[in-house]
């Protein structure tokens, strides 16, 4: 017995592009990626503020199956990387299975299938969704009193504004994470003047955010493309940054400018907010019901929750790549995401020979997966009691505890004990679960 499954995949940044590829590599053609957007990309397609720059060194921020070893610049641009997605996305053919436009509104589980509705009411029906709409996603837009009264521009870094002027402004940047240092080091050369609000001190270390990548290295990395690999590092990192600095909590928003705790009011043009992204909400808002109707806002009440990356108990036939517990600094985010989607493979392969109708994770394995996690958290800098926005609600660290060895290890085994399966032909017999 062999079937095809209908596939679909929401999401075409990093995740959905390797989740597509991997599947249709294995041999799944009934593959249709839904985004949102106007094009693919991302987070790259959604970023587009001044100084955007990805802060790993470019030969590392790639994927395995598409090597790019001619970089232009050692940090590539925001520009830079979208344009490598697409050109990924068409030299693998899958420009026609990506349906733009389409931000999906609901996803629903009944009777063995997902009815996934778009918000132009377009229906799509399909035996698996894969969740592969990212961690930087929702922007975070901070409960400042009065910021809705400011007269100038406030704009969100995710949601830049190409049309507003910059030049000569006197510019207030809100956050002092890694967008918050590019966005200063990027508008101190035109505006008038830039106050940069830091709630919490930051390390700023000088990299070569533009220098060009040697020819040399280009040389190199295209004879002996695994030279890379040992080549992995993170930097909060910025070049030519100044900027007048408060750290001065702020009290309230003014119409033409923001007044500190200190009493002392700042006159501005116009509001940045670096303030990040809304990290743990993943493919919210859109309304996610599994197995019995059972929400995904009322499962992730205390934060996200989810096995080995990649499966949600209460959720039949649904999968995230690059979900929960995903993000890393020490793992690249190409490679956890191709082993994901190879895992999901894994079970598609299952399904198209008929062993089974659904899979669903249990929540036992996952409890038991996610209190190891936590317990591997402990001894790291993450769970020391500092705040950082890999925090969920429940106090868990939503990060990644392991190495590369064993993510690898985990995504290559199926754990029947650590599913429930169900065959159509069987329920309708007894009505029990295989």
């Amino acid at each position: 017995m062999s079937r095809s499954p209908r596939v679909i995949v929401i999401g075409a940044g990093v995740a959905g592009i390797t989740t597509a590829h991997v599947l249709i590599r294995r041999g799944f053609t009934d593959v249709t990626i839904l985004e949102k957007g106007s094009a693919a990309g991302g987070v790259w397609h959604w970023n587009k503020y001044p100084g955007l720059t990805c802060d790993v060194p470019s030969n590392l921020y790639q994927f395995g199956f598409a090597p790019k070893p001619d970089w232009e610049r050692m940090f590539a641009t925001g520009p830079q990387i979208k344009a490598y997605l697409n050109d990924v996305i068409d030299e693998l053919g899958l420009r026609s299975r990506i349906e733009l436009n389409a931000e999906v509104s609901s996803a629903v589980f009944n009777d063995g299938e997902w009815t996934v509705t778009l918000a132009d009411g377009r229906v799509f029906v399909a035996d698996f969704v894969v969740m592969a709409t990212g961690v930087l996603h929702n922007p975070q837009v901070p409960d400042i009193p009065g910021l809705d009264t400011f007269t100038g521009p406030v704009v969100h870094s995710a949601r830049w504004d190409d049309t507003v002027e910059t030049r000569g402004r006197r510019i207030a940047v809100i956050g002092s994470g890694s967008t918050g240092v590019q966005l200063v080091t990027a508008l101190q050369r035109e505006a008038d003047r830039i106050v940069h609000f830091s709630r919490t001190p930051q390390w700023v270390m000088w990299a070569p955010m533009d220098r060009r990548q040697p020819r040399l290295v280009t040389a190199l990395l295209t004879r002996f493309p695994a030279l890379r690999t040992g080549l992995y590092q993170t930097l909060l990192s910025g070049s030519g940054f100044l900027a007048e600095v408060v750290d001065t909590p702020i009290v309230s928003v003014t119409p033409d400018g923001i007044i500190t705790d200190d009493g002392v009011v700042h006159p501005l043009d116009m509001i940045v907010l670096a303030t990040g992204f809304r990290a743990h909400d993943y493919m919210r808002p859109m309304d996610l019901r599994g197995r019995d109707g059972v929400r995904i806002d009322d499962v992730w009440a205390d934060g996200p929750r989810a096995y080995r990356m990649s499966a949600i108990p209460g959720f039949p036939n649904l999968f995230t790549t690059l979900g929960p517990n995903s993000p890393t600094g020490s793992i690249s985010l190409q490679y956890t995401a191709e082993r994901t989607a190879e895992f999901i493979a894994g079970w598609l392969d299952r399904f198209a020979t008929g062993e089974f109708d659904t899979v669903e994770v249990t929540d036992e394995a996952t409890d038991d997966f996610l209190a190891a996690a936590n317990s591997a958290m402990v001894p790291t800098v993450w769970a020391t009691g500092c705040d950082s926005w890999y925090l969920t609600p429940a106090g868990d660290v939503d990060l990644w505890p392991y190495d590369r060895a064993t993510l690898t290890a985990m995504l290559a085994e199926h754990r029947d004990d650590h599913f429930r399966f169900t065959r159509t032909s069987e329920l309708a017999e007894s009505g029990d679960d295989r």
